[in-house]
């Protein structure tokens, strides 16, 4: 019996992913206590300092009432550290908001859908730029290499 209503609290829950360059994060947002964690590490213990505020801005934006009965559970990969903070809280406002809106209601979710996005929209757009490839005759994607005519 347990494992069955263990079940029917799991289906209430939402998957997210947010993108930036190459690196990809995956949210499981779930009714819970306010749990946050990235790769099983609470989200407070995120490294370097400077990223972990950009990482919690959609906490800060939407205020700790409404994470308080969610639980989300972060997966990252790719990218260095800067994108990956920026996929992690992508994902992060991407899970709520889908999680208003297939739990709560259409009210709140637009609630804060518009709070995130008048802040800052790429926490719910992805950022489509991507490295433009290397071309030979170069050394990078536009830089040739010197030309002399001796």
């Amino acid at each position: 019996f347990f494992f069955f209503q263990n079940v029917f609290f799991a289906m209430e829950s939402v998957q997210c992913f947010g993108r930036k360059k190459t690196s990809v994060a995956v949210a499981f947002a779930k009714r819970g206590r306010g749990l946050l964690k990235l790769n099983g590490v609470p989200l407070e213990l995120i490294q370097p300092e400077i990223l972990r505020h950009k990482v919690f801005e959609p906490v800060l934006l939407l205020g700790k009432e409404r994470f308080a009965g969610l639980d989300i559970r972060i997966r990252v990969n790719g990218g260095g550290h800067v994108s990956r903070a920026y996929a992690i809280r992508q994902a992060v406002a991407k899970a709520v908001v889908a999680f208003y809106q297939k739990f709560v209601d259409e009210q709140a979710k637009n609630e804060i859908k518009d709070l995130l996005i008048a802040y800052d929209r790429t926490l719910l757009v992805a950022d489509p730029r991507r490295k433009e490839s290397k071309k030979f005759g170069g050394r990078g994607a536009r830089a040739r290499f010197q030309k002399s005519y001796r």
